[in-house]
């Protein structure tokens, strides 16, 4: 992740931001965002339609064309990019967007739940097609499996809605962040070490076991800001009627990736069903649904990773 994203130090290593209930509980009024809700858009949201379009479905693999499925090995909960509702659908950014990719193809995802540390070494088995769980792709792990890029995701700070916090210089603020997470164990101390280092006051890290909890804080003025993964902060600003607004820009941003055999056909296939949707405004719409329009990209790659 970013979360399930891996920057620099974090390489191979499953980044702790699977969040439980992720987004902001916001109380006073405010909208309430919990793991088993929809989309953040309301009547905002717009159904996409997407065609098949025949002449990059004549490219999938002779096994998928026969099947008319994609084999998708995904980890929940990390909302919104694929978590549950309430009817134990799988649901989210992640799986609008393939979705739509299977449509282009002419074919119907199939979810199969699995530990995230599994899903790399069951695509490279064959025991999926493919892995869709906010995998970042980097480097380390292109040395084992494609991947297709198709988000780019980084840190993102989040504040009460005209607030001035700056995470470069937020030296003396409490902040928030849910336990376990790179926010907690990488981002904030780092900040806050370079402030004692700079003979200023470090920063109050307020640690809660969920994400919610982290972004109510915020909401209540308990805390002057929020540390977590950009998708995440996105999708609750999106839930907080208002209340929340981005602090500084997307910090360490990196490729999400579909990861794919090494040398599968399937990746040339899975990069075109994606730029059709990216040039023709299906993506861009799918992504405003999830309020996770920061992170979207102009063109999909394989092996897009930068380290």
């Amino acid at each position: 992740m970013s979360g399930r994203n891996i920057f620099a130090s974090r390489r191979g290593v499953r980044a702790v931001l699977a969040l439980t209930g992720v987004g902001a509980v916001l109380l006073a009024g405010c909208t309430t965002n919990t793991e088993g809700t929809g989309p953040p858009s309301g009547d905002d949201y717009v159904e996409v339609h997407v065609e098949k379009v025949d002449a990059i479905a004549a490219q999938l693999p002779q096994k998928n064309q026969a099947s008319g499925k994609l084999v998708v090995g995904v980890n929940v909960p990390y909302a919104p990019n694929e978590f549950k509702n309430p009817s134990g659908e799988i649901i989210g950014f992640d799986v609008d967007l393939l979705n739509a990719v299977g449509d282009v193809l002419g074919v119907t995802p199939e979810y199969h739940e699995a530990d995230f540390a599994r899903i790399i070494p069951a695509v490279r088995a064959g025991t999926y097609d493919m892995g869709m769980s906010s995998f970042t792709d980097t480097k380390e792990r292109e040395e084992s499996v494609d991947f297709v890029t198709y988000f780019s995701a980084g840190i993102q700070w989040a504040q009460q809605s005209g607030g001035s916090v700056d995470p470069n210089n937020a030296c003396g603020l409490r902040v928030s962040v849910q336990t376990t997470t790179i926010s907690d164990l990488e981002d904030v101390p780092s900040k806050s070490a370079a402030c004692v280092a700079a003979g200023q006051s470090p920063i109050e890290i307020l640690k809660f076991e969920s994400q919610d909890a982290a972004a109510n804080a915020v909401a209540l003025g308990r805390v002057d800001a929020m540390s977590a993964d950009s998708p995440v902060t996105a999708f609750a600003v999106g839930r907080s009627d208002g209340t929340l607004e981005a602090a500084g820009p997307i910090l360490d941003a990196a490729p999400y990736g579909w990861p794919i055999a090494k040398g599968s056909p399937l990746g040339p296939v899975l990069q075109q069903a994606l730029q059709h949707l990216i040039d023709d405004g299906t993506y861009q719409t799918i992504a405003e649904n999830w309020g996770v329009e920061v992170g979207v990209i102009e063109t999909s790659q394989i092996n897009g990773a930068t380290s």
